[in-house]
């Protein structure tokens, strides 16, 4: 069994938590609880890895992550 390290994203907000995986275009699912949201985006990542393993695919490495806050007025 192979382990991947791949960075996360969770946003809350007034309907409850959302997820998602940036290094895996489509990889993202919500959740009512912080916690519920952390299991729901690790079943979804397993099951989209193991989805591209069995079609050839490879696993994308990110070299770099970074998060910022952006304040944009309009």
């Amino acid at each position: 069994m192979r382990k991947f390290m791949l960075p996360i994203i969770i946003e809350k907000d007034k309907d409850g938590y959302f997820a998602f995986c940036p290094s895996l275009q489509g990889c993202y699912t919500q959740g009512e609880s912080y916690e519920e949201v952390l299991a729901n985006i690790e079943d979804a990542i397993r099951l989209h890895i193991e989805d591209r393993l069995a079609s050839g695919e490879s696993i994308p490495t990110p070299e770099m992550v970074s998060l910022a806050t952006l304040e944009v007025k309009a």
